[in-house]
């Protein structure tokens, strides 16, 4: 939440901005009701920074071993188990940045980089382990009906019996929703083929910022009465988000993995932009606002500061998301 050149507009033009953004409200229903596609299939790239750079090459690598997976798959199951966390530990004695049982570890851990070692901890062993893990499990229902992807991450949760037993992804709501959760995960880390659908919520968030304009910034203020109904940047995007029904993380990093990546210049109003020092990482993010056209956001910038309108091509510009109602609720709630 670094201090940016500040757009300063006089009361003119803060008339003038208001009627430019109730524009781009209306053109955001029509155009999410104009517009088809989304991300294609096919071999999957990894988003950029989606993925921490020392990560990036080993799941851009192991994430194509085989047929079922791919890097962006690899990243979510990563994302969802550890958060990239390379120390995480689980009460149920899940290790690493896989969240790898030692049982199943004993088994299926590799050594993945060489060094004569098969290590939990180490990403390099970690996250071949976890590709090979996956292929061996598609491997073992490659016979079952169905989508062999969708049949590997139901082995993931319910084990490969249960798998062949139904002839495909078991009935199993815990396993359904693993399957679904990865593969709507997934769509946050991978590199669109083709522009993504605008989300039909946008243009409410975008509303719900823009009366927040004037508002002081408070650090950790999500709005509530007793702070003042103050708010910090990813307060802001998320409470913004939650009047159309779309609940976010809180901080801006995981709010990044809320759907899919559009170019700088496939931007549409209510899109999230972001901001880091690491351009690298999406876990450095530390900035987000929404997104209002003409190259500029609603945001809460800094102590000090209120909720405004600032521009977005600046040098720590990382990204953008389109938020999704899927992506937000692929998200985990603690990782």
């Amino acid at each position: 939440m670094t201090v940016r050149k500040a757009w300063i507009v006089g009361i003119g033009l803060c008339g003038a901005g208001l009627s430019f953004v109730l524009l781009l409200v209306v053109g955001v229903y029509m155009t999410a009701g104009s517009l088809a596609g989304g991300a294609g299939g096919g071999p999957k790239a990894l988003a950029k920074g989606s993925v921490p750079a020392e990560y990036s090459p080993l799941v851009q690598k192991w994430g194509n071993l085989c047929s079922a997976i791919n890097p962006a798959l690899l990243a979510a199951q990563l994302y969802q188990e550890s958060g990239f966390n390379p120390k995480a530990q689980s009460p149920a004695a899940a290790q690493g940045i896989a969240q790898f049982i030692p049982g199943t570890w004993a088994t299926h851990g590799i050594d993945g980089n060489g060094d004569g070692k098969r290590d939990v901890w180490d990403p390099a062993d970690a996250i071949p382990s976890a590709a090979k893990y996956d292929c061996t499990l598609a491997k073992y229902v490659k016979d079952a009906p169905g989508n062999p992807t969708h049949n590997m991450l139901a082995a993931y949760n319910a084990g490969a019996y249960a798998v062949i037993r139904y002839g495909g992804v078991p009935p199993y709501k815990e396993t359904q929703n693993y399957v679904k959760t990865i593969t709507d995960l997934e769509k946050s880390f991978a590199a669109p083929v083709t522009r993504v659908d605008p989300s039909k919520q946008a243009a409410g968030a975008i509303a719900y910022a823009q009366e927040k304009i004037g508002t002081p910034y408070l650090w950790g203020g999500t709005g509530t009465a007793g702070q003042g109904g103050r708010f910090d940047c990813s307060g802001l995007t998320q409470a913004a988000y939650e009047t159309v029904g779309i609940t976010l993380p809180r901080v801006a990093n995981d709010q990044y993995n809320a759907g899919p990546h559009p170019k700088r210049d496939e931007l549409l109003p209510g899109d999230l932009v972001f901001f880091s020092d690491d351009l690298t990482n999406s876990r450095a993010i530390r900035h987000v606002g929404i997104y209002v056209g003409g190259g500029y956001m609603i945001d809460a910038p800094r102590p000090g500061a209120v909720i405004r309108f600032d521009p977005i091509d600046t040098p720590d510009y990382f990204g953008a998301t389109r938020v999704t109602e899927d992506g937000a609720k692929a998200l985990p709630t603690t990782i």
